[in-house]
């Protein structure tokens, strides 16, 4: 048993109003509270700030629960609703971002197991392999070194494990998975970890890269990473996305 939340808001530099941006028909937020809601989760919750997106989450018959305005992260809007709802400590809690209406159920559920069959991770999250030096080369693209026992060693948007001797896509483990793995931002997470993430300050390696999940390992905590069992579509940033996707789905 497990609660998605989807935390939302409204404004976006690259694309004012996202959540409630149409694709096919639909809002983005519905889009995504829909694939969400295929998953095997007890409970499916937009977490929000914003009037209108509680106005259009209740006009599909979805449930949103409205939080503070002075959230600095999702994160953080995540454990204001365990707050509210009083989950337990123990409970799991699976983020999926409000900006990927694509997401696969299974991916979903996949984070949500990882978790509960990894007593030693407080955090679950998911990668996928890379496959190009452009995407190898590309800030933008968050990039994860594991440990034997699939736990996260660094997370970073530098170009690694760089490989001195040979190029990086001849690089596999022992169990024959490509190393240069792409960080997928969906996470699962056990109630106090949450609880105790927001009592820390923000990291020195989190203000460097701007990546939130470093201050878990900052804090000695561990993050299970293990390869997406589907393929996770990118997520809507931008009007260029957006345009993409609506011609995806209305050809199909």
């Amino acid at each position: 048993m497990f609660t998605v939340i989807i935390p939302s808001r409204f404004s976006s530099s690259r694309l004012p109003g996202k959540p409630l941006a149409m694709i096919a028909g639909k809002s983005m937020i519905q889009r995504v509270y829909e694939q969400a809601s295929q998953s095997s989760a007890s409970r499916v919750i937009v977490a929000t700030d914003d009037s209108r997106i509680v106005d259009a989450v209740s006009s599909f018959g979805g449930e949103v629960c409205m939080t503070a305005s002075e959230h600095v992260s999702g994160t953080d809007r995540l454990q204001e609703v365990c707050g509210q709802y009083n989950l337990h400590k123990d409970d799991i809690v699976v983020n999926v971002q409000g900006d990927e209406p694509l997401i696969p159920p299974a991916v979903i559920d996949q984070v949500a197991r990882n978790l509960q069959q990894n007593p030693q991770a407080v955090v679950a999250t998911l990668s996928e392999p890379i496959k190009s030096n452009g995407e190898f080369n590309n800030p933008n693209i968050v990039k994860v070194v594991k440990d034997k026992a699939q736990c996260a060693l660094y997370f970073s948007r530098a170009s690694i494990p760089y490989h001195r001797e040979r190029k990086p896509f001849e690089c596999d483990d022992a169990n024959g998975e490509v190393l240069i793995q792409r960080h997928i931002g969906i996470y699962g997470y056990r109630v106090a970890a949450l609880q105790e993430f927001v009592t820390w300050p923000v990291g020195t390696l989190e203000s460097i890269e701007m990546l939130e999940q470093l201050r878990f390992l900052e804090n000695g905590q561990k993050i299970h990473v293990e390869p997406s069992c589907e393929a996770v579509p990118g997520g809507i940033d931008t009007p260029e996305d957006l345009m993409r996707i609506n011609e995806f789905l209305f050809k199909g």
